[in-house]
């Protein structure tokens, strides 16, 4: 199946935002992708100081909008994280994603929250504003069952490990690396959460835009069970597209069958909740 990336550019006006994201959902649906991703934080700028602000209900006004352009393309669509979730006084890093009918499959909040500090180069600290989300979020689909991570997620390969142990074979994390961490870090997770797991994996992010006050990598990417970059943007806004071969994914594990070769008497990870 067909699996489409969309590296939004992203402005202060939530309403612009929504509706470029929508256009370039229907471009990516007409050009025949199935499952469509949009990136961490499409619907505002990234920063402590913008959460609240931009920060909405689910649903709301813009999961709405989402809903309708999924069931308008009949497709899988992963709303990125939308907007800052407001629920019951607290915000949440939310990712939602909607079937070919438009319902609601799943509702991911951000479990590890972004709270770094490297001297003379980046400090940032997401749970100033934000709380964290407390479960795993997975979703069926006709072609495989996928895994959603957020961002700083990625960094995390217990997570990952446990979506593959419930049988996911594509993970996706929206996300919005830095200039510091991105080129050091970004593909390279990628491509060890997909080696470790013999899985799929994609990351979509915001377009670079060197005016704002957080500056994103970019490069939004997918990586294969081999660990081989298939896919990958440059900074700017863009679509890019990838076919999902399951059939690959099956050759290599039983190629390297590492996840019957695993010494579950000796060490374990499990999903608590």
């Amino acid at each position: 199946f067909r699996l489409a990336l969309i590296q939004l550019h992203v402005s202060a006006v939530k309403s612009d935002n929504l509706q470029r994201a929508c256009g370039l959902v229907r471009e990516a649906s007409a050009k025949g992708a199935k499952v469509v991703a949009l990136p961490e934080c499409f619907n505002s700028p990234y920063g402590t100081q913008y959460f609240k602000d931009y920060a909405e209900k689910i649903p709301g006004d813009s999961t709405q909008k989402l809903s309708e352009v999924a069931r308008e393309c009949s497709i899988y669509l992963i709303g990125g994280r939308s907007i800052p979730e407001e629920d019951g006084g607290k915000l949440y890093n939310t990712c939602t994603v909607f079937g070919p009918d438009g319902a609601m499959l799943a509702k991911h909040r951000k479990v590890h929250l972004f709270d770094i500090n490297i001297p003379g180069k980046i400090q940032f600290k997401e749970s100033e504003t934000l709380s964290p989300g407390n479960s795993f979020s997975m979703f069926d689909t006709p072609y495989c069952k996928v895994g959603l991570g957020i961002c700083y997620d990625i960094r995390f390969a217990e997570m990952a490990q446990v979506y593959g142990q419930k049988g996911c074979q594509l993970l996706i994390y929206p996300g919005a690396f830095n200039m510091t961490t991105g080129p050091a870090h970004w593909e390279l997770l990628q491509r060890g959460r997909a080696v470790d797991n013999q899985v799929y994996v994609a990351t979509v992010s915001p377009a670079r835009d060197e005016k704002a006050s957080y500056v994103a990598w970019g490069h939004s990417t997918v990586v294969n069970p081999w660990g081989e970059v298939i896919a990958k943007a440059g900074p700017e806004e863009t679509v890019i597209y990838t076919d999902i071969d399951l059939k690959k994914l099956a050759e290599i594990r039983q190629q390297i069958p590492i996840l019957s070769q695993k010494r579950c008497d000796l060490y374990g990870i499990e999903m608590k909740k």
